[in-house]
C-alpha cells in the first residue's frame, strides 16, 4: 500500500516536537489529522507542497504548513515537497515560469544577459515581477491540481492491484484445498 512507503520517509511527530526549534509550534505539529496518512490527505499534501514550492515567495515552508493545515492534510509530505525549488532548480523553473507568463501577456520575454547579476535581475525587477507572478501562479495551480489527481489515480491503481492480487491468492487457496479433498 503507498502508505506504507510514505511512513518510511516521514519523521514521527514526537521526534519533530522534541526540537528546540519547533517547539513554538508544537501543539500544531501534534495535531494528528496533519500525519494521517490516506488517499485524500497525501494528494492534497502534494497539490499544497507544488503549489507552494512554484511560488516565487520567501518562506515558502510556511506558506506550505500553513497550507496543510488549512486543509487538515499532511504536514511533512507538503513542506517536503517545497524543496523541489531548491537553489539548483529554482532558476531554471522560475525562468519556466517567467517563459509562461510572458507567452500568457503576449508580451517579448526578455533574454538573460551572458553574466547573470543580482545588479541586473535589480534593474528589470519591475518589468520582470507582473510577469513572473503570473506564470508562477498559472504553473502552481496547474500543477498543483495535477499532483492531486496523479497522487489520487496512483493510489486507487495500488488499492486496486493489491485486491485483485489477494482474490487471485484466495482463488489459488480455494483451488488447492478442493484439490487435496
Amino acid at each position: 500500500m503507498p502508505r506504507r512507503f510514505f511512513q518510511r520517509y516521514l519523521p514521527h511527530p514526537d521526534t519533530l516536537k522534541r526540537q528546540r526549534s519547533l517547539r513554538v509550534v508544537g501543539h500544531l505539529i501534534g495535531n494528528p489529522s496533519l500525519w494521517v496518512l490516506s488517499r485524500r490527505s497525501v494528494a492534497n499534501a502534494f497539490m499544497v507542497g507544488l503549489f507552494s514550492a512554484l511560488l516565487p515567495i520567501p518562506f515558502q515552508m510556511v506558506v506550505a504548513a500553513f497550507g496543510a493545515w488549512l486543509l487538515r492534510c499532511n504536514l511533512p509530505l507538503s513542506v517536503g515537497l517545497v524543496w523541489i525549488t531548491n537553489p539548483l532548480t529554482m532558476p531554471v523553473i522560475f525562468y519556466g515560469n517567467y517563459l509562461l507568463g510572458a507567452w500568457l501577456l503576449s508580451t517579448p520575454a526578455r533574454e538573460a544577459p551572458g553574466h547573470l547579476s543580482t545588479h541586473w535581475i535589480a534593474e528589470q525587477m519591475v518589468d520582470i515581477l507582473p510577469v513572473l507572478v503570473l506564470g508562477s501562479l498559472v504553473s502552481a495551480v496547474v500543477v498543483g491540481l495535477a499532483g492531486n489527481l496523479i497522487i489520487r489515480l496512483i493510489w486507487r491503481w495500488h488499492v486496486a492491484r493489491s485486491w485483485k492480487r489477494r482474490r487471485l491468492k484466495r482463488r489459488q487457496a480455494r483451488r488447492s484445498a478442493v484439490d487435496d479433498l
